[in-house]
């Protein structure tokens, strides 16, 4: 059965990766060094790497079922499942381990409606979801780190801790909104209890932090253009496996 998309013909891979055809060849390349396309015993892959690749970035790309999605590559369902169930923790992002002494990071949650409701509880978007602590580099806007994921009713200064994002980042400053206090974050100042308004020179700060905080928001919105971070439908790790994937294409794609 052949297949309608295919890494081999470039402008397949823009849509689905988020990536330039050049960049796209730096993830090969990479997961080749990882030692992720060894030779198999037994029966081997039905597709090549190249194209099991953009078969896992379509999936988390459209979020079309896999009884949609596996004729477009050519493979059967079961095959694309497959496919899916073991590159997907290969894409993974690996959380940086060492920041510098001058590094800022911006902190904040994210909700990933689920449908595996063994992993999620219905949250303030009315529906099961996790909640996703994404950390992203204040100057880079690169994702640093993505804590695991933790029941969507758990607020972000629990979830700060229970994801492991906490421990992840060490003693670095990180900047946050005002859902993590009491967690040592930098976060907006707030008016005391009788105290009508906040000085002029606490206001100004917190106009500054909005602004900087912000840009965690814009890397959401544009993770939000994976559809499957909209509606997830992988059971158990696979929204943690999406989670990471996106973030390492998110990335590459940032980084040129």
């Amino acid at each position: 059965m052949a297949g309608v998309i295919t890494a081999s013909e470039p402008s397949w891979t823009a849509p689905f990766t988020g990536l330039s055809p050049r960049q796209f060849g730096r993830l090969l390349a990479a997961l080749r060094r990882e030692g992720e396309d060894p030779v198999r015993k037994g029966r081997p892959w039905s597709l090549p790497l190249e194209d099991r690749v953009l078969l896992v970035a379509a999936y988390w790309r459209t979020n079309l079922t896999l009884r949609q999605l596996a004729p477009l590559f050519g493979v059967s369902k079961s095959a694309a499942d497959r496919i899916i169930d073991h590159l997907g923790p290969l894409l993974a992002l690996q959380p940086r381990k060492r920041f510098r002494k001058d590094t800022v990071l911006i902190v904040d949650g994210t909700l990933v409606p689920t449908r595996d409701h063994s992993i999620a509880e219905q949250s303030k978007n009315y529906r099961y979801s996790t909640n996703h602590q994404v950390v992203i580099d204040a100057d880079t806007c690169l994702i640093v780190v993505v804590g695991r994921p933790v029941v969507g009713n758990r607020n972000d200064c629990k979830a700060w801790e229970l994801s492991g994002a906490k421990s992840a980042v060490g003693r670095t400053t990180v900047i946050g909104d005002g859902g993590y206090r009491g967690t040592g974050l930098v976060i907006p100042h707030r008016r005391e209890r009788g105290q009508a308004e906040l000085p002029v020179w606490k206001e100004e700060h917190n106009a500054s932090h909005r602004k900087v905080r912000a840009r965690v928001e814009h890397v959401f919105a544009r993770m939000k253009n994976w559809k499957i971070l909209r509606d997830c439908r992988l059971k158990g790790d696979g929204v943690h496996h999406a989670m990471l994937g996106i973030a390492r294409l998110h990335n590459l794609s940032l980084a040129g």
